[in-house]
């Protein structure tokens, strides 16, 4: 773990670029902590549940009833097919689509989880080094806790994502995104990857240079979640005269409320999704298990 310094500094961004749930820019202060240097691999996630015998969201039957809370009223059940275990895979179509149909390139995929990341038949077995995937936000927190440390707050993230810098747009600065710095998408998105980084889908912890802190892939390789519940609103509501100190969005309803993703992955580029930025914002239901989506996680400083 890499020990990240107090201090006080911006969340959020002004910029042209800034999606409206990431203004205003405002200050924060934040208490030291110590952060994962890596996202958590697939090697450490094993562990994890070897030692626990722990079973994630995407390996469970779906809870009908806890789905049906997150539907409108009167929404018919699914045939039991639907409520197979499994999650979302990233499958890119045959040529360009529009980008605002996201059901063009996700497909939900029973037998799908951390350990077979594109489905039945696929395998982690080369890539025990590569970030865990296909965890939901239950799953992350359960690991930490077992690891003794806890999901990062949003201001946290973006703290340390910055690497000392005041860039809200990059984690090296102002300088754009380039293949030797993360793993994001080249090419045309969803169709055609360059992968002029070396790699199709995720990549080996570590692979690319560290920001200002020591931490790598703060920027691309897969989305990681964060411990505050999502509100578009949470900026909107703070100070813009006194800082916040340590915010930290908390769930009016734990099993429905969206949680906060940071970071980016993968399928992030300039030409559709900047989320490689230290101050974007994604969110995502807490049961949801996506094929770019992984976690870090943080620990206390003892007093």
């Amino acid at each position: 773990m890499v020990l990240i310094p107090a201090g006080e500094g911006v969340m959020g961004s002004d910029a042209a670029d800034a999606a409206a749930d990431e203004r205003p820019a405002h200050r924060v202060r934040i208490k030291a902590f110590w952060m994962d240097a890596t996202e958590v691999t697939n090697a450490q996630f094993r562990a994890f549940v070897q030692d626990t015998g722990y079973r994630t969201v995407a390996e469970r039957p779906i809870d009908w009833e806890a789905l049906r809370r997150q539907l409108p009223p009167g929404t018919p059940r699914p045939p039991e097919d639907r409520l197979k275990p499994g999650s979302l895979v990233f499958t890119p179509p045959a040529g360009a689509v529009s980008l605002h149909d996201v059901q063009a390139w996700w497909t939900w995929t029973p037998g799908a989880d951390w350990q077979h990341p594109e489905g039945p038949g696929s395998s982690i077995a080369d890539r025990m080094d590569h970030p865990v995937v296909h965890v939901a936000f239950e799953d992350a927190q359960a690991y930490a806790h077992w690891a003794g440390k806890r999901l990062p707050t949003e201001a946290e993230w973006e703290w340390a994502a910055r690497g000392g810098l005041p860039s809200a747009r990059q984690v090296w600065g102002d300088a754009p995104p380039d293949p030797s710095r993360c793993n994001i998408w080249q090419g045309s998105f969803p169709d055609r990857n360059t992968r002029e980084d070396g790699f199709e889908g995720t990549a080996p912890v570590g692979r690319f240079p560290p920001n200002g802190h020591g931490l790598f892939d703060m920027a691309g390789n897969v989305w990681e979640w964060c411990a505050d519940a999502y509100r578009p609103d949470a900026y909107a509501r703070r100070s813009v005269r006194e800082p916040a100190v340590d915010p930290l969005e908390i769930a009016t309803d734990p099993q429905v409320d969206p949680r906060v993703l940071r970071g980016g992955s993968y399928l992030c580029s300039d030409a559709y999704c900047t989320g490689y930025r230290p101050a974007a914002r994604m969110h995502s239901s807490p049961d949801s298990a996506l094929g770019h989506t992984g976690f870090r996680c943080v620990r206390d400083v003892s007093p």
